[in-house]
Parts: structure tokens; C-alpha cells; sequence
């Protein structure tokens, strides 16, 4: 499946999303709960100030005193003592509320974080059991920003919007409470201009997730492409790359700045409308008003209060464009995860799959078809039996799906037609882990993971001992490297492994693999880069690693195929001709013999 074609179908079904990230927000409700709870005061608080506003102006200006009764006796407060309680029980208030803020912050934060980072991690479990294939077909960078940036996007954003709608609600019943409390009329009118400035709102859903997936798009593009400058600098450098790959990026650069102002130009008239429209609403409550006070039916300090409370509940309506632009972004987001938790590997184990215990008799390929893109064959019905402890050197024209083969056997890709069976027992009907176990690797280019020389050989097989590991050493001829450094076996590496040459990276693999101990061995042409002298030990190496071992190898050196039981050629997905050398010469224009005396026989006048 390819990322980059994915829309987000659901982005709109609101409900289907909550349901679905809810149980990443379930573990934490109690401290979303006491978000929430402190989250409630927090909003009605803003009301505090604008409440004020109305004894203080009654009272502190107008110069009156406070005549009220309780249980039958009458009190009395002076203009003089609420001059002075006023203003410093604003500032308690401000106080209070700056600690609910704190408090609402940091639990807001915790629950995000941790949320995010249970989204995170299993969308990387997800990620880690995708076949091949998805990565063929998916570029580095939108595999980072679809499992990386969406799920910090989707879920921490959620927790921050509730929180802050919450607060935002509140804060509005608060102020509608104290609006109804100066004066029912004016607060009817005040309200329903605010209900007619969330009209437009709805208009503009779509177009923010068009948006977004395109921007998703980009983003992974322009990851790849910084992927691709750090991994390829020696080839860019060598060729005078620099300005077509800065050219790139600028051109991607440019297309994320065109897609995030089509998307402005179409949201920003949101905001300036529902100013427009409150500021009207404003108007009207301000001409209103001066009629309410001129008959004698509000008072001054109650049209302060009121209008107070009416600028402050405006005050997130203006800005409300932006807040549910970034709203919807979230759920185009959480749409985007979960498309990516619905995907399922097509290489899996059957319902009934067993264990594999190692290899008893023979491997066979019987009738195996396979294509990477539909209708383009790479294999065609390929037939062959490779018996224990024999070895196969593979060898063919370029193309003509050598390494396609040796990816079978570990199910790296799954057959279109035909089977492969060990022991009888075909592949799909083991299960896929032990079916890897009994499988050891190495490559033409090996990859080392970031860590010690230790940790990347103990990869083989992590319950190795202190002797298995020396063993291991010992047998690819890593004595004497390890010795020169440092820090030995606990040397550092750096990523990929690009601190050691190409021969030390292949025997530290070779090591890996020895170390497995796994019955069948796969060398995928694991000594043509190199040089003779680093070719020469690793081929030493390698010879140990393959005693008593089912072995394919994929090679160009003469002497490995020569020693190898049978040659299989494979031309154009065929297996054309299959023996050993001295059969496979003996066959008058043999396929094998010209690929001899093309590539193979200047080898042997030079040894």
C-alpha cells in the first residue's frame, strides 16, 4: 500500500475516531478527569473580573453605600471599604486562577505525552512486522511523518483541544451567567450573534483536509530527500549533485508554502468574518443599552459589567477560525493513524502453522512464479531440490532474479503461483519466526546498527555465551581489528556502521550470522564489493561460516562457485542450466560456460 495515495477517508467521522482513540485515552481518565475538574473553574473565573465591574461602579463611583439584610438584620458597607476589597480581590482571583492554569497545563501536558507515546509505540510495532514490500513501495520520508509526526499531531492534539475547549466553555457559561445577571435582554441578543458567527465554520472542513494530506505529502518528500543527501553524499559530492538536490528541496519547500496559503487564503476570511459579525452584535448591545440606562431600567455598572463579559466572551470568537482549523488537522491526523493501524502484513502466519526444528533432507521449489509488479514475471516456473548440507551458487546475467530467489526463502515476499517446501512442508504452513531462525543472512552491503561491535554480532542470537561469542570472533577473523581499537568489542559504531571499511563491516556481519547458528545460509553476493586483500579474509570467513551448512550463494568469485556442489543458472526468471562446473562446461554453448568466459575466466588466469 502506498502512503502517499492515502486520504484519510474517515477524517470527518467523528464519533468512529473517538471510539477509536479511546482506548489510549482510557488508562489515563483519572487525570483527564481532574483536567477537566480543574479546567472548570478555571473558565468560569473569567467572569470574576467582569462581575467586579459592576459594584465597583455602582458603588465605588457613584459613591454609595451597600445597604443589605440578613436573617432580619441590616447590614451596611461603604463605598470606602469596597474601594478597597475590590481591586484586591481581583488579584486573589488573578491568582487563583494562575494556579489552576499551572495545574491545567501540566496535567494537560502529562496525558498528552503519554498518550502520544503509546500511539507511538504501537504504531512501531505495527511498522516493524511490515513485509518488504511495504518499504519498496514507501519512500523513508513518509513512512517518519506518517508514523512519527501524525500520531504526535492526532493525539497530543486531542487532549490540548478538549482542555482548551472545556475552559473556553465554561469560561462562556460564566460570562453568559453574569450577561444574563446585568440584563436578560441584552444577553439574548449578545448570544445569538455569537451563535450566528459559528455559521462559516462548517464551510471550510474539506478544505482543510485536502490540505493536510498534502502537506502530509510534501513533508515526506522532503524527509526523503534529506534522507537521501545524508545517505548519498559521496555519490553527490562525486557527481556535483549539490544543486540538483538543493533544487529539489527548494521546489518542495515552495510547494508546502503553496498548499498552506491556498488553504490560508481559503480559512483566514473566517476570523475577520466573525469579528465582523460579533462587532455588530457589539453595536447593537452598545446602542441598545444606552436605552436600557436612559429609561432607568440598568444601571451603569451593570452595562460596564455587561459589556465586560460580552468583549471577553467574543474574544475567543474571533480567533475561532484558527482553533478549529487546528482542530480538524487533528482529526485529519487521527484519521491518517489509524489508516495505518488497519493495514495488515501480507506476509503472516496460516492458522495452522508449526514450528520449524532445523533442515532434515531437502528444500525444493516446485512450479514458484513471482512478480513485484503485477503481470511483469521476475520467476517462471521455477523448479529446483537442494538437498542438506549441499551448496548452491547461483549465477545469471544481472536482472535475472538471483536475489529475487534467495528472498523467497525467508518469506521476504510470498509466491504468486507454485511452492517451496523444506522437508515437504511448505513455507507458508511454518510459522514466519522460526522459519527466520533458521535462516542466517549476509548481504552485499550489510547494514550495522547504531551501538558496539558487541551488541550489532550479538544480534544473531542474544542468549549467546561469553565462548559462542569468541567463537564467532574467531571464525571471521575479527581477532586482530577488534584488538586494534580502543574500546575493543564495545567500540562504538556509527550509523549504518560507516566507521569500519567494507571488509571489517561484512565480518562483523558474517559474525552476526555465525553466531545464530542457523542450518541454512544465504550469501548474497557478500564479497563483490570489496577489494582482493578485504575479499581474501572474508571469503575465509565465510568458508567457516558455511561448513556443514545448507548454503545459497549468490557470488562472482570463480573459486566459490568451482567448490560449490551444483551451479544453478537463472536467466530472464529461469532456471536454464543446473550441475557443477565441469557439467555445466561441458554443455556445447552453454549459457554458464559463456558467462564463463565472459566474467570468470580472467579470474582463474589471474589466480
Amino acid at each position: 500500500m502506498k502512503l502517499s495515495t492515502t486520504t484519510a477517508q474517515n477524517s470527518f467521522k467523528y464519533g468512529w475516531l473517538l471510539s477509536r482513540i479511546w482506548p489510549y485515552i482510557k488508562p489515563y481518565m483519572f487525570r483527564i478527569i481532574c483536567g477537566f475538574l480543574v479546567a472548570i473553574p478555571l473558565g468560569l473565573l473569567d467572569g470574576v473580573t467582569a462581575f467586579a465591574l459592576k459594584p465597583f461602579m455602582d458603588y465605588v463611583v457613584g459613591k454609595q453605600d451597600w445597604v443589605f439584610h440578613i436573617l432580619g438584620h441590616e447590614f451596611t458597607l461603604t463605598w470606602q471599604v469596597f474601594a478597597f476589597i475590590i481591586p484586591f480581590g481581583v488579584i486573589a482571583f488573578a491568582c487563583f486562577q494562575g494556579v489552576l492554569r499551572y495545574l491545567n497545563d501540566y496535567i494537560s501536558a502529562w496525558t498528552s505525552q503519554r498518550i502520544t507515546n503509546d500511539v507511538k509505540m504501537d504504531l512501531f510495532h505495527k511498522l516493524i512486522y511490515m513485509d518488504p514490500q511495504f518499504f519498496d513501495e514507501n519512500t523513508s520520508g513518509i513512512i517518519i511523518t506518517r508514523y512519527m509526526s501524525d500520531p504526535q499531531t492526532a493525539s497530543a492534539g486531542i487532549v490540548d483541544q478538549i482542555k482548551t475547549i472545556t475552559t473556553s466553555l465554561f469560561g462562556a457559561l460564566g460570562l453568559i451567567a453574569v450577561m444574563l445577571y446585568s440584563s436578560w435582554k441584552l444577553a439574548f441578543i449578545g448570544v445569538l450573534v455569537l451563535c450566528i458567527a459559528f455559521i462559516p465554520v462548517a464551510l471550510i472542513r474539506k478544505r482543510i483536509k485536502a490540505a493536510s494530506n498534502k502537506n502530509m505529502v510534501i513533508g515526506g518528500n522532503i524527509t526523503t530527500n534529506i534522507n537521501e543527501t545524508y545517505n548519498g553524499n559521496k555519490v553527490m559530492t562525486a557527481y556535483g549533485l549539490q544543486g540538483r538536490q538543493e533544487q529539489y528541496f527548494k521546489n518542495q519547500i515552495w510547494d508546502s508554502f503553496n498548499v498552506n496559503m491556498s488553504l490560508t487564503k481559503r480559512a483566514a476570511w473566517m476570523s475577520p468574518l466573525m469579528y465582523v459579525i460579533a462587532s455588530c452584535g457589539i453595536a447593537v448591545v452598545l446602542g441598545y443599552g444606552t436605552h436600557l440606562i436612559t429609561s432607568g431600567d440598568m444601571t451603569a455598572g451593570s452595562f460596564a459589567s455587561f459589556v465586560t463579559s460580552l468583549l471577553l466572551l467574543y474574544k475567543p470568537v474571533k480567533t475561532l477560525g484558527n482553533t478549529l482549523t487546528g482542530i480538524q488537522n487533528i482529526f485529519v491526523a487521527m484519521g491518517r493513524v489509524f489508516e495505518l493501524f488497519d493495514l495488515k502484513p501480507e506476509i503472516k502466519d496460516s492458522e495452522n502453522a508449526i514450528e520449524m526444528q532445523g533442515l532434515n533432507d531437502r528444500i525444493e521449489f516446485k512450479n514458484v512464479c513471482f512478480e513485484y509488479v503485477l503481470n511483469q514475471p521476475v520467476l517462471k516456473n521455477l523448479n529446483l531440490t537442494i538437498k542438506k548440507d549441499e551448496t548452491l551458487a547461483i549465477v545469471g546475467n544481472s536482472g535475472g532474479g538471483k536475489s529475487t530467489l534467495v528472498n523467497l526463502l525467508p518469506r521476504f515476499y510470498d509466491i504468486k503461483s507454485g511452492s517451496i517446501s523444506f522437508d515437504g512442508i511448505d513455507i507458508r504452513d511454518i510459522t514466519v519466526k522460526s522459519l527466520r531462525a533458521n535462516i542466517a543472512m549476509v548481504f552485499q552491503d550489510n547494514f550495522l546498527f547504531s551501538g558496539t561491535i558487541r551488541e550489532n554480532i550479538m544480534m544473531g542470537n542474544p542468549n549467546a555465551t561469553s565462548e559462542e561469542l569468541e567463537l564467532a570472533i574467531e571464525s571471521a577473523h575479527l581477532q586482530e581489528m577488534i584488538a586494534e581499537l580502543p574500546e575493543g568489542l564495545d567500540t562504538m559504531l556509527g550509523e549504518r556502521g560507516l566507521t569500519l571499511s567494507g571488509g571489517q563491516r561484512q565480518r562483523v556481519a558474517i559474525a552476526r550470522a555465525m553466531i545464530k547458528k542457523a542450518p541454512i545460509v544465504i550469501l548474497d553476493e557478500a564479497t563483490s564489493a570489496l577489494d582482493n586483500k578485504s575479499e581474501a579474509i572474508v571469503q575465509k570467513a565465510l568458508d567457516n561460516l558455511i561448513k556443514n551448512k545448507t548454503v545459497f550463494v549468490i557470488a562472482h568469485r570463480l573459486s566459490t562457485i568451482k567448490n560449490a556442489d551444483r551451479i544453478a543458472v537463472i536467466n530472464e526468471g529461469e532456471l536454464v542450466e543446473l550441475g557443477n562446473h565441469e557439467e555445466l562446461m561441458a554443455i556445447p554453448n552453454g549459457q554458464y560456460k559463456a558467462l564463463y568466459e565472459m566474467q570468470f575466466k580472467k579470474q582463474e588466469v589471474l589466480v
